[in-house]
């Protein structure tokens, strides 16, 4: 017997009629690429992507299609995510920060039919556009006034907005149709493509929104400084509509300067973004003797926040701090950080702890460890495994890879080695090809890294694996000083003394002008490897 509840299928397009019915004067504050700021709210945003809807469809955009985007955070590129989506097509989030051939490559091998580019990246997309070999219709998302001199064919994005009236009704989609693609930023080979689906993308926003995670309710002003060119932005533009909490877009100002005078002109009470950028901001809040009026919560993924950073901004500044996990092949949440009820009454050392783990996973996915094997591991805090994971959200495979092997026997396997503890909180402890195999036992790169950033002199640090004669491979600490700082090799080791097991300490110090990173801030492990594969260790 089946129950008696309506069908409704979950579309994207219903977030944002929610929020504007329910919502509608929740503000969304953006800073423009074109200098000044433009206040909106979730009625004008509705409105208005009913407009770009038509204007798509107007334009011969059939189901399906895939539209392009390489764009900051702002309400125009809001507008795009649910104009694009809402008709059947496939909004395609293209990361600037790739290398040309790679957004080259995405491009065709996405297909994609139009390209709708922030005025900052028109000096990319002309540089490029002789390379495509689909030849996308570029629209320039600005109005007629800002409007640049180009050899383009282009077309103005306030223009095709206002050709219409927005006399439109969002069409009921199957809820398995495709909504969105991200491509992965890969330090090897090609990007790979990760296809959502509308049913997928609502599902993970429901997720988010919960206390345990982004924790969102209509009296937050939310700044996602997370791009919303990577990863969606976390979900953040599908999650703020459902309850109607105000956003504060920030636009190509990411700097530390830059976010703080953002953050206190909007009110913003939470926020998300990688490490790289919450150094920024410390650094500048710190330099300045400032405070923040209103920021109560952040959000860190990407990368592993050190516990020096938590707690300075819990400490001295009173933000809290919340890991979470996840990757483009997992929407990306997968797991995140608040403490459980047993732990409340913990001290602060030891929920200082459990704050630098990645957190327990949301309802909706299913992790575990695996053994070479593929065996399920034990979690008890200790055994170290491949880390795996399924889920409502999480990918089935690479867009036109058919002959992808990252999922087997319904699990998807990370590339991260991991452990849980009892209570189900997990530790990223490496990426399977950065960990560090010393006489037969692993070190974690991660761990080394985060201790050497806490030293007041260090900017920024890696750990990577160099050869060795006897122990095949010893950790190589690779750091960048502050300025003036006259940190030198024997007292960055000291500082890791008592910190770590003997055999896990850095057989040499080398210190750097500058660190590669990945297009999303990561540290490109791969390229200083190649850098120091011929380095001979004193113990060697």
């Amino acid at each position: 017997m089946n129950g008696l509840m309506m069908d409704m299928p979950l579309n994207i397009a219903a977030l944002l009629k929610h929020a504007a019915r329910w919502h509608g004067n929740a503000a969304i504050e953006s800073r423009l690429t074109e200098g000044g700021f433009h206040s909106s709210n979730w009625s004008e945003v509705e409105q208005r992507s009913r407009q770009l809807a038509k204007a798509l469809l107007a334009l011969g955009v059939n189901e399906s299609d895939r539209i392009a985007t390489l764009a900051w955070n702002n309400y125009r590129h809001v507008e795009l995510y649910y104009a694009i989506s809402g008709t059947g097509a496939i909004c395609h989030t293209i990361n600037p920060r790739l290398f040309a051939e790679q957004i080259a490559f995405i491009v065709d091998h996405a297909e994609d039919r139009l390209l709708f580019v922030d005025l900052t990246f028109l000096p990319l997309v002309e540089k490029l556009y002789g390379q495509f070999k689909c030849q996308p219709r570029v629209v320039l998302m600005t109005d007629r006034a800002h409007m640049p001199d180009t050899a383009l064919d282009v077309l103005c994005y306030e223009e095709l907005l206002a050709a219409q009236d927005g006399d439109y009704a969002w069409p009921e989609l199957d809820e398995r149709l495709a909504s969105s693609l991200c491509y992965t930023s890969g330090t090897t080979g090609n990007p790979k493509g990760v296809l959502y689906s509308h049913r997928s993308t609502v599902l993970h926003a429901l997720a988010t929104c919960v206390p345990d995670v982004l924790g969102l309710k209509a009296t937050d002003t939310l700044c996602p400084v997370v791009p919303m060119f990577h990863v969606n932005a976390w979900g953040i533009p599908y999650a703020a509509p459902i309850v109607g909490n105000r956003l504060a877009m920030p636009g190509p100002g990411l700097d530390g300067k830059s976010l703080y005078e953002f953050f206190e002109q909007t009110g913003t009470t939470a926020s998300s973004g990688v490490p790289t950028i919450w150094f920024g901001l410390l650094n500048h809040v710190r330099e300045h003797g400032l405070k923040f009026s209103t920021l109560k919560k952040i959000t860190v993924g990407g990368s592993a926040a050190p516990a020096s950073m938590i707690r300075e901004f819990q400490e001295v500044y009173g933000v809290e701090v919340m890991h979470a996990w996840g990757m483009t092949e997992t929407s990306p949440v997968g797991t995140a950080g608040s403490l459980k009820y047993s732990q409340r009454n913990l001290s602060t050392e030891d929920k200082l702890a459990i704050q630098c783990k990645q957190g327990r996973p949301l309802f909706g996915v299913d992790c575990r460890i695996a053994g070479p094997d593929n065996e399920a591991l034990p979690h008890d805090g200790n055994s170290s495994g491949n880390l795996q994971i399924r889920g409502h959200w999480v990918t089935s495979g690479y867009f036109r890879k058919p002959d992808d092997q990252s999922v087997r026997d319904g699990w998807f396997t990370t590339g991260d080695v991991a452990n849980f503890d009892a209570e189900g909180f997990m530790q990223i402890t490496d990426r399977s090809k950065d960990v560090i195999k010393s006489g037969g036992e692993w070190i974690s790169s991660i761990e080394l890294e985060n201790i050497a950033i806490g030293h007041p002199d260090v900017l920024e640090a890696a750990a990577i694996a160099v050869k060795h004669p006897k122990w095949d491979e010893r950790p190589l600490l690779v750091v960048i000083r502050k300025p003036d700082s006259d940190l030198d090799r024997d007292r960055m080791l000291a500082w890791f003394e008592g910190k770590i097991a003997k055999w896990w300490m850095p057989d040499d110090v080398v210190f750097a002008e500058d660190l590669p990173h990945t297009a999303t801030g990561k540290l490109m492990k791969l390229k200083l490897r190649e850098q120091y594969a011929d380095y001979r260790l004193p113990s060697a």
